[in-house]
């Protein structure tokens, strides 16, 4: 659904882990919007100058950030670092205060999203998938999409603060519905690019030109936003379209196996894919450079 910031007189204090490349963004619009926040030092977040001159401050244990935080916001990469971050000695379990609510903006596994929200649940929170899609450069703009899981009452109450970072806000339904959603979404936007890496491959082994390839997929079958980010890449070798590293494509679609293997379901096509990205040799390179690399074999 689309969605417009919305004006909210409440002001919340807001802890948050993980102020990386798409962290950073979403708390540097949280202040902008005049919610407090305290976040945690880590050698992982993007430089944090910025956020500390708009009034953040910075704090040395996930426990001291969820203190006094009415809500904290989780964006870390993956469910073993988000049980990580909430239940490890000086984790946000031990800081929690009654009522508060934890955010999950990772792409987790919808199953262990099911057993962490029990267990804040247990120490007195309530807890929210928010999944995320689009890039680094929408985080900083306000206009990320997000997909929650959530009880109605809950998502009502929250929007408004989401609705700072988010352009388009989905209520994909209770509890772990968002990063189910999420899963599903990452595995079509991930089997594309893998379909157009192969195709842009071949097209270069058979000399097609790289601008006839864009022209007839681009108003043809290919259309669309994943082809528009990888488009660049194709043109002029910028891989900045789709900032998006192979590491985490494989890790999200070994997600959506497990996840389809818990529902009973046809994976065949999704596992191709997962073997397509687990072959690059570097883990590192981002989704774009695949084109480069299966051009590059045999």
């Amino acid at each position: 659904m689309s969605h417009s910031p919305e004006a909210s007189d409440r002001v919340f204090r807001i802890g948050m882990v993980g102020v990386g490349l798409m962290g950073h963004g979403i708390a540097s619009n949280l202040l902008k919007a005049g919610h407090s926040l305290t976040f945690l030092d880590h050698p992982g977040n993007q430089p944090v100058d910025d956020l500390l001159a708009a009034g953040a401050e910075s704090r040395a244990s996930a426990r001291e950030v969820a203190e006094g935080a009415e809500l904290v916001l989780l964006c870390v990469t993956g469910s073993p670092q988000v049980e990580a971050v909430l239940f490890e000695p000086g984790g946000v379990l031990e800081g929690l205060v009654p009522g508060a609510v934890v955010v999950d903006c990772s792409t987790a596994l919808p199953s262990a999203t099911q057993r962490v929200a029990k267990r804040v649940s247990e120490a007195q929170g309530r807890f929210m998938d928010a999944a995320m899609t689009r890039t680094p450069k929408e985080a900083e703009e306000g206009r990320l999409n997000l997909i929650v899981g959530a009880p109605q009452a809950l998502f009502d109450e929250l929007r408004p603060v989401l609705a700072c970072f988010a352009e388009n806000i989905a209520h994909a339904g209770d509890v772990s519905a968002g990063h189910t959603l999420k899963l599903l979404h990452n595995f079509v936007s991930l089997g594309f690019s893998a379909v157009l890496a192969e195709a842009a491959a071949a097209s270069r082994r058979a000399g097609i030109d790289d601008v006839a390839l864009l022209e007839v997929l681009g108003k043809g079958g290919g259309g669309g936003v994943v082809f528009e980010r990888l488009r660049p890449f194709i043109a002029d070798g910028d891989p900045g379209g789709f900032r998006f590293s192979v590491a985490n494509a494989s890790k999200d679609l070994g997600y959506y196996h497990t996840m389809t293997d818990e529902l009973g379901v046809e994976r065949g096509v999704a596992a191709a894919v997962h073997a397509l990205y687990q072959s690059i040799d570097d883990p590192a390179l981002t989704v774009p450079e695949v084109i480069g690399e299966l051009e590059r074999r045999r």
